[in-house]
C-alpha cells in the first residue's frame, strides 16, 4: 500500500532512477509539455484529466514500487496529483505495489535549471532515450 508522499531532490532522483527500473516519473503539467522538454522516461499524465486516468495511471505504473510526480515547480499541481493518487491506491485497496509516492522538489523547472538531462522529444510516451 502506499505511504504518505514525500519530496524528492533533482539529484537524489538520478541516482536512484540511474538503473532502477521500478521507479517512473509522472509529468503532470498540463499543454506546457508539449513545447518545453520533458524528463526523459516520464509518463504525462495532465492535472486537467488525471483524476479521470488514474486507473489507466495503475496499470501504466505496473511492476513500479516508486512514483515521482512533478509540474513546472512541484509547488501546487505535483503534489496534488500525488496525494489525490495515494488517496486512491488506498481508498480502492489497489493492489498496485507501489509502495513510495513522491515529488521532485523543485518540479521540472528546476530539474532544466540544475542542469539534469531533458528530452524535446514528442513521441508518447516518452521511450527514455534521449539525453
Amino acid at each position: 500500500m502506499a505511504r504518505s508522499v514525500s519530496y524528492v531532490s533533482a539529484a537524489k532522483l538520478v541516482s536512484m532512477a540511474r538503473g532502477n527500473p521500478r521507479l517512473a516519473i509522472i509529468d503532470v503539467r498540463d499543454e506546457e509539455r508539449s513545447y518545453q522538454a520533458h524528463i526523459a522516461g516520464s509518463h504525462h499524465f495532465a492535472r486537467g484529466s488525471f483524476e479521470a486516468r488514474m486507473p489507466e495511471l495503475v496499470r501504466a505504473a505496473s511492476g513500479k514500487d516508486t512514483l515521482v510526480f512533478h509540474c513546472a515547480l512541484s509547488q501546487v499541481r505535483g503534489p496534488t496529483c500525488a496525494k489525490m493518487f495515494s488517496d486512491y491506491l488506498r481508498e480502492t485497496k489497489e493492489d498496485s505495489g507501489i509502495k513510495n509516492i513522491m515529488v521532485l522538489e523543485r518540479g521540472f523547472n528546476g530539474w532544466e535549471i540544475s542542469g539534469q538531462p531533458v528530452c524535446r522529444c514528442t513521441d508518447a510516451p516518452c521511450k527514455g532515450t534521449c539525453s
